[in-house]
């Protein structure tokens, strides 16, 4: 029976390595890249942009259209079928019914408009800055999709280095419980200190089973901002933090002036505001147009009641000339569309002073983070490796019986937090470095 057991156990075993060792060869590397071009490429916000851009080229294709003549034709043919009757001054009477006649009509007509208070020159201008406002919209978007994206892929591998910390501290519980049994089992150790070393052991593996479950519910975020097929558990991400040591504040402002997406949408906008207010001055001058027409039609009638009457008549022939229409009074329509237009371009200098300086406090602020998490990290580098030296020289002299339990688990405290000191500056430091390549605009370079 227990060979059966012992054989059933091997089994088991075999079949559970086999399943993982699927697993793992099922993961793929996934990289930074890989990940941003996903979530470009299917991201729901962006393609939404890019169909309101994708509007405003249309218009734009189509801009030189306003100087351009309006051309219709028109044709129309009438059947009549009257009865008449007349009473002529000397009493004579002429009665017939069932008079037949036909009416062809036809006529092409053109219109010109030579002149409209320069409307047509703000049109044309103005689809060219609606187009321009589009392309800062989706670069808005795309600059926002890959900084969530930067910061999810790190904060995964923040959870990645979080669970190799823990490693460290299990390993260590693992061989100070040990020792603390050995202690026991000799005579010179305390039942208390067995116990509190197991207890610290099934905390630090509870930690990590924590720290697993959100560095999956993290892989599941990036794989819905990827927007993707993949689930999260076919991936996997490498666990180092690479950073950029050397952003300067003086380049992360003159590139915010150059190159934030937000602050020149804001700018087009101010330009679209002055093409409208251009449009509607244009009401208060007067409209020059060209017309001109040529006209078709034939009358032919199947019999007459009156000798003078013709049954049949054709005529040809074409008329142009020039239309002058000036505004006199329409109800004032042409200044309150001006001081709504005024007030707009109002608001849009406004809200492009507000974005600047909102901007810029952003940059300020995320600089003097990025500078401090930088000096954190250098501090916290240093830290850990006097953290891991006095928990070695504690643990040793803990083995030699001179140190306690307590010197011990303060010392494995300390190193505890300064892993999470170090993880933390390093992500952070990154989080501060992504948000000023963000508000730069040059994170899609």
């Amino acid at each position: 029976m227990n060979n059966d057991f012992y054989r059933t156990r091997q089994l088991s075993l075999l079949l559970l390595i086999l399943i993982c060792s699927v697993q793992v060869r099922a993961q793929r590397l996934l990289t930074l890249e890989e990940a941003i071009a996903t979530a470009l490429l299917n991201n729901y916000q962006i393609q939404l942009s890019k169909n309101d851009s994708t509007v405003a080229s249309i218009d734009y294709s189509y801009r030189n259209m306003a100087f351009l003549p309006v051309v219709n034709g028109n044709a129309g043919l009438t059947n009549t079928n009257n009865n008449q009757k007349q009473t002529l001054a000397d009493g004579t009477q002429r009665k017939s019914s069932n008079i037949r006649s036909n009416n062809v009509q036809a006529n092409v007509t053109l219109n010109w408009v030579l002149f409209d208070g320069l409307k047509m020159f703000a049109t044309r201008d103005k689809a060219a800055a609606l187009l321009e406002a589009g392309e800062y919209t989706i670069k808005e978007q795309i600059v926002n999709t890959i900084a969530s994206v930067i910061n999810n892929y790190y904060a995964i591998a923040r959870g990645k280095q979080q669970i190799e910390a823990t490693d460290v501290q299990i390993k260590l519980n693992e061989e100070r419980a040990k020792l603390a049994q050995n202690k026991l089992d000799i005579g010179t150790g305390a039942k208390p200190d067995v116990l509190q070393s197991k207890v610290d052991l099934n905390s630090q593996r509870s930690l990590r089973m924590q720290q697993e479950v959100q560095v999956a519910q993290l892989k599941e975020q990036l794989a819905q901002a990827m927007n993707s097929q993949i689930d999260g558990a076919a991936f996997d991400i490498p666990d180092t933090i690479p950073l950029n040591y050397d952003l300067s504040l003086g380049s992360i402002l003159d590139g915010i002036e150059l190159d934030n997406p937000s602050l020149q949408l804001a700018k087009t906008r101010i330009q679209v505001a002055q093409y409208t207010l251009k449009e509607s001055k244009a009401g208060l001058y007067p409209t020059l147009s060209f017309n001109s027409m040529y006209n078709f039609t034939r009358t032919e009638n199947k019999k007459v009641i009156n000798p003078f009457s013709t049954l049949f008549n054709q005529s040809h022939g074409y008329n142009y000339g020039l239309t002058a229409s000036i505004p006199i009074f329409n109800q004032l329509s042409a200044r309150r569309d001006i001081k709504q237009s005024r007030w707009s371009l109002k608001m849009e200098e406004l809200n492009y002073d507000n974005q600047h300086s909102l901007i810029r406090l952003s940059a300020l602020n995320s600089y003097k983070n990025y500078d401090q998490q930088k000096r954190a990290l250098k501090l916290e580098e240093e830290n850990i490796e006097l953290a891991k030296e006095n928990v070695d020289i504690v643990f040793q002299t803990y083995k030699l019986g001179m140190a306690t339990l307590v010197q011990l688990r303060e010392a494995q405290l300390s190193l505890a937090q300064a892993y999470d000191r170090l993880i933390e500056a390093r992500y952070n430091t990154k989080l501060s470095e992504t948000e000023l390549m963000r508000l730069k605009g040059d994170i899609i370079k």
